[in-house]
């Protein structure tokens, strides 16, 4: 079938952008595995020396910084970020961020947007892999407030200080729409469960995005219990797509059911639809083009149950999906992420399926084709539309993980 190529990218958008953030708000902290992949979901700023102006928890939303004139607190200007004061005691400004899914980190984005004349003018960032993890924690509004003596003698306890530094040193642009995202890439190859975010000397910074893979230990799952292979707390990462217009695809694999569209895959309309639709005997439509987007599982398997949900995709659900599958070496996909995925040893895991809107679609037993182990998916959708989540269960074999490794990626 006919393949659209997908709009261009920016040059300067770095190719880590297309992994999972592992600190934002939305993959929870402190998580409650399930077989569901569902989650306890919590803010993941433990420690902040200032929050006077805006909290440090803001750092970790979802949502894309707002900013409104009008709105103030007792404590001055409202900012969506984290603000602290005008600094006038030795020292700099500095938070600790426990990550939602400990794991590998392949670059970040320190988004100071709206921070236009109070951005933070230097930043560092160092890590470290925590256990057991602290147990201290930031609780409420912690607007106008500031690190207590009890809390600055907890936190010396870890050394913080001390911990790899994984971006060194670095000037931050201002929050203007055109400079706003300062990307750092990443060479370090240690797992990572908390960060410490250095401000020099105080300042605004509106987001911070933790682009990596999650690490878990597979050693402790039997090779008999069924259990997500694609979820981003599993390892589950996406490695390319055809369009992502309105959300991204590894929003397919986050934890627990959508919170609304943004958080799914959703596709532009595409423009080669046949002016008049057709169906096949299957009430499928007959139609030229689709989208995709690839998966790597977090581990090999073999599948055994697979959930497509629409939920919050009422009117702009896809038609139909299909799921492809194949086993690659690294070298194997270092080529085909080279080649933009025109792989053509895909085979059918899950023949094409009329899809419903707003609803969760579950396939299991004959409806699955292949019975042998698979470590990467690809999923089709005609002609285009929105998913909100994936879950592709199955039963991990014994091949250790790829996710060690990963070939620069260009989308």
């Amino acid at each position: 079938m006919a393949e659209r190529r997908a709009a261009g990218r920016s040059a300067v958008e770095p190719g880590f952008l297309q992994f999972n953030d592992l600190a934002c708000e939305s993959v929870g902290g402190k998580e409650q595995e399930s077989v569901e992949s569902d989650g306890l979901l919590l803010f993941q700023v433990i420690f902040a020396t200032d929050e006077w102006f805006a909290p440090a928890a803001n750092l970790l939303k979802r949502e894309q910084p707002q900013f409104i004139a009008s709105a103030f607190t007792e404590f001055g200007k409202w900012m969506d970020g984290w603000e602290t004061r005008r600094k006038r005691t030795p020292g700099h400004d500095w938070c600790l961020v426990e990550l939602g899914v400990p794991g590998l980190i392949y670059g970040f984005d320190v988004d100071t947007s709206f921070f236009t004349g109070n951005h933070s003018p230097h930043v560092s960032i160092q890590a470290s892999c925590l256990d057991p993890a602290p147990t201290f924690t930031l609780e409420g509004d912690r607007t106008g407030m500031a690190a207590s003596d009890s809390q600055m003698a907890a936190v010396a306890k870890l050394g913080s200080e001390a911990w790899p530094e994984l971006v060194s040193v670095s000037e931050l642009k201002p929050g203007f729409s055109d400079c706003c995202h300062n990307y750092f890439k990443v060479e370090y190859k240690h797992r990572v469960t908390h960060l410490r975010l250095n401000m020099y000397p105080d300042g605004g910074i509106a987001r911070l995005r933790v682009y990596g893979i999650g690490q878990k230990d597979w050693s402790s799952v039997s090779n008999n219990q069924d259990i997500d292979l694609v979820a981003l707390t599993n390892g589950g990462v996406c490695l390319g797509y055809s369009d992502a217009h309105f959300g991204h695809p590894r929003n397919m694999i986050g934890l627990g059911r959508a919170a609304n569209m943004a958080d799914g895959w959703e596709t532009a309309r595409r423009l080669d639809r046949p002016k008049k639709l057709r169906v096949d005997q299957q009430g499928i439509l007959q139609v030229p083009g689709w989208e995709w987007a690839v998966f790597r599982l977090g581990h090999p398997g073999v599948i055994s149950r697979i959930e497509i949900d629409t939920n919050h995709f009422k009117g702009n659900f896809p038609d139909s999906c299909r799921i492809e599958a194949c086993t690659l070496t690294p070298e194997e996909e270092a080529q085909c992420i080279k080649s933009r995925w025109n792989f053509r040893k895909w085979q059918v895991l899950l023949a094409p399926q009329k899809l419903r809107p707003h609803l969760r679609h579950h396939y299991s037993g004959v409806e699955l084709t292949l019975n042998r182990p698979v470590s990467h998916v690809r999923v089709i959708i005609a002609p285009d539309g929105g998913v909100s989540r994936l879950r592709i269960w199955g039963r991990p074999t014994k091949a250790a993980p790829s996710n060690q490794h990963i070939a620069a990626s260009k989308l």
